[in-house]
């Protein structure tokens, strides 16, 4: 890719200090994407699609309730801009003429439309937005369907009962196969907010080795890793406000990587951890993809690549500039989805969590 990002060094070699974590490490990828200009031909988050101009672009037909008054897909990419602009001349004008113009395009369109009053275009198919494209070859622990080589993500971007959050669909096709690309896909006419329409990213994938958090582990572990005692008896450099919570510096710095991410382990915290069967097979479902509202946060930071290391622990962010959401993408309260799929066949009916 045209960048790296890199994960430092781990505080704790964990398996030395429990060795009994070692038949449990799993491949992951770390994504690590940033805000640029991605192609169809590459791998992307909210980036273009490489989607045939003969294949009907994917709609959610689902019951939606728009309510005219959210925000277009537009004008949130429109604001980011403005808001970006001025964080890089904090003494720019609040609206250039051009960003006026839009808006007060955009204002009298949202009165026409409040005016018009419901049925509401919501209320139709919802075309759905692209949140990934990850081509195998930058990617290689997806496990595609026969020769497939590509894996695409789409949302609806309305709430959908009964867990409030974006409908998505999975597809897997062969970069080879695709002739004439769809050169404008549609775009819905609101979001349900702004967390649902990502900003375009490249990536910089990143293989790594995770553990599980400690909520995956049988209980023995779980009391292996809270004991205090078997950090003190391995030397393990463990700073000694972790003493009465030893877990914590576990989960925070050594089990799951936090962020976009491919495979590994999953991100639990707002629930216990919930195992998911695949409806065709009732194989136990794994993890594929972690749509993630934030790279790292106040308890991961030690996650933080090494090239950004100085942006993640610097004091405070303009609104709308914070580095470590360089997606724009938020679900949940700032929390994860997490994306399952069967391990027997990737073409069984994949599943999702928020987790």
């Amino acid at each position: 890719m045209a960048f790296v990002r890199t994960t430092p060094p781990r505080p704790v070699d964990v398996t030395a200090v429990f060795p009994e974590l070692t038949p449990f490490a799993r491949a992951a990828v770390r994504l690590h994407p940033r805000p640029g200009s991605p192609s169809v031909r590459d791998s992307s988050v909210g980036g273009p699609l490489l989607w045939p101009a003969g294949e009907p672009w994917p709609h959610c037909e689902a019951t939606h309730r728009g309510t005219g008054r959210c925000k277009s897909p537009a004008e949130i990419r429109l604001e980011r801009r403005r808001l970006a602009r001025l964080h890089r001349d904090p003494k720019g004008p609040e609206y250039t003429p051009e960003e006026a113009e839009i808006h007060a395009r955009n204002a009298a369109t949202f009165m026409e439309r409040l005016e018009a009053g419901p049925p509401w275009p919501a209320e139709s198919p919802v075309p759905m937005l692209p949140i990934a494209q990850l081509y195998v070859r930058d990617v290689p622990l997806l496990r595609p369907p026969g020769q497939a080589d590509v894996l695409q993500v789409l949302w609806c971007p309305y709430d959908h009962e009964p867990d409030a959050k974006p409908a998505t669909r999975l597809f897997w096709r062969s970069a080879a196969d695709v002739g004439e690309v769809l050169a404008l896909p549609p775009d819905p006419y609101e979001a349900d907010w702004d967390g649902y329409v990502p900003e375009p990213c490249l990536l910089a994938p990143e293989a790594i080795t995770e553990y599980p958090n400690s909520l995956d582990l049988s209980p023995e572990l779980k009391l292996a890793v809270g004991d205090w005692s078997r950090w003190q008896a391995a030397g393990a450099d463990v700073d000694s406000s972790y003493a009465d919570y030893p877990a914590e510096f576990y989960d925070g710095n050594l089990a799951d990587a936090p962020g976009w991410k491919a495979g590994g382990w999953p991100p639990w915290g707002r629930t216990d951890p919930y195992p998911r069967f695949c409806a065709v097979c009732d194989a136990r479902m794994v993890p594929l993809l972690t749509v993630a509202s934030f790279e790292w946060d106040g308890a991961t930071r030690g996650w933080a690549p090494c090239e950004e290391r100085e942006a993640a622990y610097a004091p405070s962010h303009r609104a709308g500039q914070d580095p470590s959401q360089p997606t724009k993408v938020e679900v949940g309260s700032t929390d994860n989805m997490q994306l399952y799929v069967c391990p027997t066949s990737p073409e069984h009916p994949h599943t999702d969590l928020i987790q």
